[in-house]
C-alpha cells in the first residue's frame, strides 16, 4: 500500500492508550486534525509521519501498510462490568498486533501443529463428549491434567498475558490462524487460570464462526472446560460423596489438590452432574464465602502457577537459528522494539555487540 492509511494511526494510537487530544498536543496538532488523519481520505507531511511514529513507537512506513482487522467473531472476549469501553477497545488493539507478530513467528519458524478439532453441539450431553474426544485426541487420557497452558501451547495456541490491559478483562481469547488465549494477569490463583485457558479452548472447540460473550456460549464454554479438566466418568467415580447432608471437606480438598481445580468450581460440577443437591451445594457456596473463599481459596497458594513458553523459546530460537533478534522482528513489523517486547511481555535477545546486523528484505 502506498498511501497512508488512518487506520492504521488509529491502531497504534489505540494500542499506546493515547486519546485523540495527547496525541495531537504531542505533535502539535489539533485533536479535530488527528480525527481527520484516522477517518479520512488526507496525508500528513513526511515530517508529521516521523513525528508520529515516535510518539507511537512506529516506524513511518507503518502507517502506510494496509490494514485487514480482525471480525468481530475472531475474538472471544469476557468483558467485567466493570471495565471500561476504551480498555476493551486497546485489548482488540493490542491482540491485533500480537496477532501479527505471531503471523510472522509462523512464518519463519515451525510452531506446534494446531490440532484443535471443532465440534458442532446441541445440548450438554454433546459438550462433554466434545471434551471426551478432545482428551482422546490430545492424547491426555482420562486422569488430572498436569499443566492445561502447556497442553494448549503444545496443541497449537500460543498462550499470553497483555500487561496493563488483561488486569481488567476476565478473558481473551482470538480465533484465528494459530490461536491466542490471553490469560487474566489478575487472577493469582492457579486453579482459575487453568480453567479460563480450558474454557478459551472451549470456545474454539465449540464455536468457530460465532459471535461469543453471550450467557449461552460462556455458559458452554464452561461446561466445556469442567468436562475438560475432570471427565464426567471420574467426577462420577471420584468425586467425595457427602456424608449424610454434610459436604466431605477433607475430601473436597483432596481432590482439588489431585485435580488443580478450585472447590468452588468442582461444588458447581458435582450439582450439574447431580452428585451433590441444590441444597447441598448452596450450603457449600455459603461456608467458602464465609471463610474468606469466594475471591480466593485457601490451598492455592500450593499449587504453583504457570508459565507460557511458546513465545519466549519461538523468539529465543529466531535468535539463536535465524540471527532475527528484537530488531529484526521490529523491522519486520514496522515497529519499535519497545513495541515488541510490550506485545512479548518480556524482552527478547537483542543483537550481541559486534555481531552484523541481519538485513531482511520486506
Amino acid at each position: 500500500m502506498d498511501s497512508f492509511n488512518g487506520a492504521q494511526l488509529r491502531l497504534a494510537r489505540i494500542f499506546n492508550g493515547f486519546a485523540l487530544e495527547e496525541v495531537a498536543e504531542r505533535v502539535e496538532k489539533t485533536r479535530q486534525y488527528i480525527h481527520r488523519l484516522e477517518t479520512l481520505d488526507i496525508a500528513p507531511t513526511v515530517e508529521l509521519s516521523q513525528q508520529l511514529g515516535v510518539v507511537l513507537g512506529v516506524e513511518p512506513d507503518f502507517f502506510f501498510m494496509e490494514r485487514r482487522p480482525l471480525a468481530e467473531e475472531n475474538f472471544h472476549f469476557r468483558k467485567l462490568l466493570t471495565t471500561r469501553a476504551g480498555v476493551k477497545q486497546a485489548a482488540l488493539a493490542r491482540g491485533e498486533l500480537f496477532v501479527r507478530l505471531v503471523s510472522y513467528l509462523d512464518k519463519e519458524l515451525n510452531l506446534p501443529t494446531i490440532n484443535i478439532p471443532t465440534h458442532e453441539v446441541r445440548d450438554i450431553d454433546g459438550i462433554e463428549q466434545a471434551a471426551d474426544a478432545c482428551r482422546e485426541v490430545w492424547g491426555l487420557g482420562m486422569g488430572p491434567i498436569v499443566n492445561m497452558t502447556r497442553v494448549a501451547e503444545h496443541v497449537g495456541a500460543v498462550v499470553t498475558s497483555f500487561a496493563g490491559v488483561s488486569t481488567e478483562i476476565d478473558a481473551l481469547s482470538v480465533a484465528t490462524h494459530r490461536p491466542i488465549i490471553v490469560r487474566n494477569e489478575a487472577k493469582l490463583s492457579a486453579c482459575r487460570q487453568r480453567f479460563d485457558i480450558a474454557h478459551e479452548l472451549g470456545h474454539f472447540v465449540l464455536h468457530q464462526g460465532k459471535l461469543t460473550g453471550d450467557r449461552v456460549t460462556e455458559s458452554e464454554a464452561n461446561r466445556f472446560a469442567s468436562a475438560l479438566l475432570v471427565p464426567r466418568s471420574m467426577m462420577a467415580k471420584l468425586f467425595p460423596r457427602p456424608k449424610g447432608s454434610r459436604l466431605d471437606w477433607l475430601g473436597l480438598r483432596e481432590f482439588k489438590m489431585t485435580w488443580k481445580v478450585s472447590k468452588a468450581a468442582l461444588l458447581y460440577r458435582a450439582r450439574t452432574l447431580a452428585l451433590i443437591s441444590d441444597d447441598q451445594y448452596k450450603t457449600g457456596v455459603i461456608t467458602l464465602r464465609r471463610h474468606g473463599e469466594a475471591n480466593g481459596e485457601h490451598e492455592d497458594a500450593a499449587i504453583p502457577q504457570e508459565q507460557p513458553e511458546l513465545l519466549r523459546h519461538a523468539l529465543q530460537v529466531l535468535a539463536d537459528r535465524k540471527g532475527q533478534f528484537i530488531g529484526e522482528v521490529a523491522y519486520a513489523l514496522r515497529v519499535t522494539p519497545r513495541i515488541v517486547e510490550d506485545l512479548a511481555g518480556f524482552k527478547p535477545a537483542s543483537r550481541p555487540a559486534g555481531r552484523p546486523e541481519l538485513r531482511l528484505v520486506s
